[in-house]
């Protein structure tokens, strides 16, 4: 399972974020029901948002989030950093290694 930090910066005024925010948080919500977010939320100042994600391969949360409403309707830009979560609370540690469905 590989882990990664999403960076997600709008190109679009908030006032246009906004008429996506409901369809996007739905969005996240699948993601977190087939067990690929533990966390997101937005920048402060609310320039994006940011996302603790994990899946199989750069590909696949890749392909995950290209269904977001904020990618669909081209308001945002996606930065992707892969990541090694080798110190985590022990709270953490079904999520991180992968053991939770």
């Amino acid at each position: 399972m590989a882990h990664f930090m999403l960076e997600i910066t709008y190109t679009v005024p908030l006032e246009q974020i906004e008429t996506k925010l409901a369809e996007h948080r739905a969005f996240l919500q699948a993601g977190y029901d087939q067990g690929l977010l533990l966390s997101s939320g937005p920048q402060n100042p609310r320039i994006g948002g940011i996302v603790i994600a994990r899946a199989a391969s750069l590909e696949a949360i890749q392909a995950f989030f290209a269904n977001d409403p904020y990618q669909i309707a081209n308001f945002a830009e996606y930065r992707f950093v892969e990541f090694n979560p080798v110190k985590y609370q022990p709270w953490l540690e079904e999520w991180v290694t992968g053991k939770v469905e």
